[in-house]
């Protein structure tokens, strides 16, 4: 099972430890569209701080996030599951797994990044600011950057199992499975049950918990139906919505009242 997550634009500091290595990231075949990006963002940041303060669309108060880019290379780096904040990355709760479950995480969470295309909670990273919305001067818009280099690593990642995609659409952009890939690949979405409503905190926090209870639970699901059993065996309301075609990615609903 390979679960796709989106990053989290806040994100814990860099560590004290050594830096960043671009070469033990996983997913290697990434790793000339990591460098472009990497090496385009850290020049644009350190010689035009109003620059790169427009280009990453930071407010006045966020101008530090600039300086935090142009050191990359020399901050120290710790693993991405500690980096990635917030609501999303609080509910799933990844230091507080058990051994197993941790096991589990490191193989089968990815996570996507404007910066990194994707990379895993192992994968040891500094904070930095750039989400994948972002146009960069050289590159341009790099949803568009990443789909080429996606379209070649992602299929071969995601092996023969079950592919949950749990991405907000900027990051679902990147990549999209095509083919037997969609066919057994579910997108979740998170509604208010009253309302039937996409509400942003429900969305993340019940996305997060949904990631976390399939890394304790075990479960192995081969595709959606059963990722749909599955799901509510461990409490949670699902209902498929539509029915997915061939080559198609299967949409499924998970029904919220609140989030604790």
């Amino acid at each position: 099972m390979l679960v796709l997550l989106p990053p989290s634009e806040g994100k814990a500091p860099s560590g004290r430890g050594a830096p960043l290595k671009p070469e033990s990231l996983s997913l290697p075949g990434l790793a000339g569209a990591r460098q472009a990006v990497l090496d385009e963002l850290v020049e644009l940041c350190a010689a035009d701080e109003e620059k790169a303060r427009e280009v990453l669309g930071l407010s006045e108060g966020l101008r530090g996030e600039i300086a935090k880019n142009v050191e990359l290379r020399t901050a120290g780096a710790r693993p991405a599951g500690e980096i990635y904040t917030g609501v999303l990355y609080d509910a799933l709760d990844l230091a507080s797994l058990d051994a197993v479950a941790k096991r589990r995480a490191s193989r089968s969470l990815l996570v996507f990044s404007g910066l990194w295309g994707a990379v895993r909670v192992t994968d040891r990273i500094p904070s930095y600011r750039c989400s994948m919305g972002v146009k960069l001067p050289g590159l341009g818009a790099l949803g568009a950057h990443w789909r080429a280099p996606m379209a070649a690593v992602l299929p071969e990642a995601a092996g023969t199992g079950l592919v949950l995609d749990l991405r907000s659409s900027a990051y679902a952009a990147a990549w999209k499975p095509k083919g037997e890939v969609a066919e057994r690949t579910a997108s979740v979405r998170v509604l208010h049950a009253p309302t039937r409503k996409v509400v942003s905190h429900f969305n993340k926090a019940t996305k997060g918990r949904i990631a976390r209870s399939l890394m304790e639970s075990g479960a192995e699901p081969s595709g959606p139906a059963e990722l749909a059993e599955a799901l509510r065996d461990l409490g949670y309301v699902v209902e498929t919505a539509g029915v997915a075609g061939a080559g198609k990615v299967r949409m499924l609903d998970v029904l919220v009242d609140e989030v604790h």
